[in-house]
This record gives C-alpha cells, structure tokens and sequence, in this order.
C-alpha cells in the first residue's frame, strides 16, 4: 500500500531471536505496517498535481527538443522554440493550479470553524470571571460613594482621625 512501510519489529526480532535460542519453531510476521506521519492529498489536489508533473516534464522535453534543433541548425528548431515558450507558460499555470486548488481546499473543507465543547466552555468561564470582577468594581464604587456621603463628603480614613 501507499504510505505505509513494513518493517519487523524490534520487539518481533528479540522474540524470535528467544524462540530460536530455545530451539523451538519460529513462527514471526514477516511485515508490520507503520502508520504514515503525514495524511494523503486530497483528490482535487492530487489530480491537479499529476496533472501540473506530466505538463512540466513534457515542456522539459520539449525545451530539450528545441535546444538540440537548434544545435544541428533544423529548420524544426523555431517552431520548437515558440511552442517552448508557450508550453512554459502552461506549465507555470498548472503548477499555479495546484497550489490554488491546495488552498482552495484547506479552506473549504480542511478546518473545522465550530468551536469544541471545552472551548465553549473556558470561554463561559472567562466570561463568567469578568463580570464577576466589573460586579465587584461596581459595589466598591458604590460602597466608596456611600460612604462619602455619610461622612460628609471625606473620605473613610480621614472621618475616622
């Protein structure tokens, strides 16, 4: 399969190495699949990427053509030349094309824009914190101002020197 290597184990090769040394049978598997790091392309993306490496190893070929008419003085040289130039143009333009369609589908389909349920949740805790901490601002302007009030207009501190 594609993506996955299959090698044996460590812990596969010290087992049998024990069962040989004991001299019973070795039954072993042959091949352990690893898991692959990276996830596969997606279609759109794997298709404009095949399709962007054959373009751009066909001009190369064409600009090989091209170059070795115009070593040997062929009247085919031009012609090459020109559609040379043409065919790098489309090359560029496919190669364009897949990383257009890369981005284009990261964004549709590559990120998930609705919140998990623990990001709902330490957001309501923050919300939860913060008016909790203007609550309290709020009752100690207003325990200040009440307090003003009845010690004629001084402060606290200086009503009770």
């Amino acid at each position: 399969m594609w993506g996955v290597s299959r090698t044996m184990d460590r812990g596969e090769r010290r087992e049998s190495q024990a069962r040989a040394a004991e001299g019973a049978p070795v039954p072993r598997r042959l091949w352990v699949e690893d898991p692959v790091a990276r996830a596969r392309m997606a279609d759109p993306v794997r298709k404009a990427a095949v399709r962007a490496v054959l373009i751009v190893s066909l001009t190369l070929i064409q600009a090989m053509v091209a170059f070795l008419c115009t070593l040997a003085g062929s009247w085919l040289a031009l012609p090459m030349v020109f559609s040379s130039i043409a065919s790098t143009v489309v090359a560029t333009w496919s190669v364009l094309d897949v990383w257009v369609t890369r981005q284009v589908w990261k964004q549709r389909y590559g990120v998930v824009s609705e919140p998990s349920s623990s990001a709902r949740q330490l957001r309501r805790e923050r919300r939860r914190v913060r008016r909790a901490a203007r609550a309290a601002a709020r009752a100690d302007a207003r325990i200040g101002r009440r307090e003003r009030r009845e010690h004629g207009g001084r402060r606290v501190a200086e009503a009770e020197v």
